[in-house]
């Protein structure tokens, strides 16, 4: 018994070495990247892929695979050489890291890489996205895979990393290890704790965690450990390896200033040399039970709302949730405590086991979208439109990692009112309009709302709704259609002088403009502008040639929204430019009523007509 135990240590470390040794080499040729940051943590992935993890390799799409993740993505040196270990790249492959037309990237992309399911190298990010993960297997569908997180030391001062650990233990995710890869270094110098694991370990225990801590470099103390965290109950469990940054070669190990640096050839064959020569072992990595698992498919389609006073486009989003939740058993909704208010609530009482409460952690909620969406899941996730400032960084990463989730931000522009600045997203459609993919939508009646939310659930990439706060009157039909790119003419005539193009509470301000306008014999045309990205080019370029002038108005600051989405209809080197007038919100508002607000910054009604009859004199 003991000699098989020594056995296996040996080609644990042999293993270990192996991956030490690859990580050299693709990154010598490649002339850049993070060995390292990769030698740091082979031990712990060596015993994970021979023992722990469980994973067809070919079959990435198997529902009972464990999820492995590598939120310090710039160890994607270790990965790929993981991925050459447990035969799924051959070693030629692995030597074309970072070169053009590779798959392996500097950092892990989805798509182009099966096995990897979500894009990392922003740091801070892995752990939320698996926590998404984690919830799915644990609660929705009630599979047997764990989710493996490896973390930098580094990454966690990021507020995210804790906003992950908060979630998981809330949730009691005992299907979840986090590892951190504890090396002392950043890109700069020492960490913020270094190696103080016992610090590592009171913050993860006063989270809830059970935290374990060993010799990273150990691999026996690696195999208890893992052993360990497989049998923990009702909550998460953290590993805290101390390791070595470099460890294998006296010239890197616990040595600073080599972060993001490769190794020169002379370097690299000395290292190796060090390291005990090159192998090629494959481990057979063991698979996952079998499973006739799979996820439901839509049931029907939607009935018609049957909307007849004003009301809010948030609140149609709230029924429009409620109503997909009914014939779609994929759909799952996350809100960031704010669902009384983004109407989110309505999807909560009637599906609570597939609405999970983000509390106000909104990188938190974006991240777990992210990883929801990586097995299967169709997400909807709300909050206030400002607030989504803070999870930028994950959208714009969801849009890397090619995910499919699906955003509402309400309490959108100066019409909020009283509540003021704070609140009030006026950066938001710029902000998701520059999203690579990202489709953007801006209802302005309740059933708009309704059938772009029904839309959204099959739009692929990122997808925003801007939601209202204030009630709007109904302009629809129950039964009208609202094809993503398109747009709305709601008022014109073969006189028309103008153009107003609006959407949201300003597209009201622009019907009552039309009427003031006609009444003193001015024949103005108003276009709901519906879908901000991708725009409306055919009506808009029509608009433009048949009246010469548009006059684009938005409860959005100028820069990036409504009135930039119109002159990209324009951008085409055939077509001509018109007159174009932007009225945006050009102050820093304060608290007062929406419509003193609207007055203050020149985009109600009043100011339209100005506008029109100073551009038409």
């Amino acid at each position: 018994m003991v000699e098989v135990q020594v056995s296996k240590v040996q080609a644990w470390q042999k293993l270990a070495q192996q991956l030490r040794i690859d990580s050299i080499r693709c990154t010598t040729e490649a002339g850049s990247g993070h060995p390292t940051s990769s030698m740091s943590a082979a031990d712990l992935m060596a015993v994970l892929m021979e023992k722990y993890l469980r994973y067809d390799f070919d079959s990435p799409h198997n529902p009972n695979n464990d999820r492995l993740i590598f939120s310090k993505g710039h160890a994607a040196p270790l990965l790929y050489s993981f991925y050459k270990a447990a035969g799924a790249i051959t070693d030629e492959e692995l030597m074309s890291l970072r070169k053009n037309g590779s798959r392996l990237e500097g950092h892990p992309v989805p798509e182009i890489l099966p096995w990897v399911d979500v894009a990392t190298g922003s740091l801070g990010q892995g752990l939320s996205m698996g926590t998404g993960m984690a919830l799915v297997g644990k609660y929705l569908d009630k599979l047997p895979f764990r989710t493996w997180v490896l973390l930098g030391d580094s990454e966690t001062a990021e507020g995210s990393v804790w906003e992950a650990f908060n979630t998981a233990s809330f949730y009691k995710l005992d299907n979840l290890t986090a590892i951190i890869d504890m090396n002392r270094l950043g890109q700069r110098g020492p960490t913020e704790l270094q190696w103080d694991s016992a610090e590592y370990a009171a913050r993860a225990r006063a989270f809830g965690w059970h935290a374990i801590e060993i010799n990273g470099h150990d691999v026996e103390q690696i195999d208890k450990a893992f052993a360990e965290a497989q049998t923990v109950s009702g909550k998460p469990c953290v590993i805290i390896a101390k390791t070595e940054k470099g460890h294998g070669i006296a010239l890197t190990a616990n040595k600073d200033n080599w972060h993001g640096k490769a190794l020169s050839k002379e370097q690299a064959e000395a290292a190796i040399k060090e390291l005990g020569g090159e192998n090629n072992l494959t481990v057979k990595v063991q698979k996952p039970a079998s499973t006739n698992f799979k996820n439901e498919k839509a049931k029907g389609s939607l009935a018609a709302p049957a909307y007849t006073g004003p009301v809010a486009t948030r609140e149609a989003y709230g029924d429009a949730l409620k109503a997909l939740g009914s014939i779609r058993p994929d759909v799952v909704v996350l809100d960031a405590e704010v669902g009384n208010s983004t109407y989110s609530e309505k999807f909560r009482d009637a599906f609570p086991d597939r609405f999970f409460e983000m509390y106000i952690a909104e990188q938190q909620m974006v991240g777990a979208a992210i990883g929801m969406s990586t097995r299967g899941k169709t997400t909807f996730s709300s909050t206030f439109a400002a607030f989504l400032t803070r999870a930028y960084d994950f959208i714009r990463m969801g849009a890397v990692s090619r995910a499919k989730i699906s955003l509402c931000g309400s309490h959108a522009g100066v019409s909020i009112g009283q509540d003021g600045p704070s609140q009030m997203a006026l950066e938001d459609l710029a902000m998701m309009r520059a999203v690579y993919g990202s489709t953007v939508l801006y209802p302005s009646d309740a059933v708009c709302a309704y059938r772009l939310v029904e839309d959204m659930a099959d739009l692929p990439g990122i997808s925003y709704m801007r939601s209202t706060r204030e009630k709007t009157p109904i302009l629809y039909k129950a039964d009208e259609k609202f094809p993503v790119g398109g747009s709305k003419v709601l008022r014109s005539s073969d006189k028309d002088k103008a153009t107003l193009i609006a959407a949201g509470i300003t597209l009201h301000e622009s019907l009552k403009a039309y009427e003031e306008l006609k009444a003193a014999g001015i024949n103005v045309r108003v276009i709901d502008l519906y879908s901000i990205k991708p725009v409306d080019v055919k009506t808009l370029q029509q608009a433009a040639k048949e009246t010469g002038l548009l006059i684009t108005v938005e409860d959005h600051y100028p820069e990036g929204g409504i009135g930039e989405a119109v002159a990209e209809a324009f951008s085409d080197e055939k077509a001509t430019l018109p007159r174009l007038v932007k009225l945006a919100v050009r102050i820093m508002a304060g608290s007062a009523t929406p419509d003193e607000l609207l007055d203050s910054a020149g985009i109600n009604a009043k100011h339209i007509v100005n506008a029109v009859k100073k551009h038409l004199a």
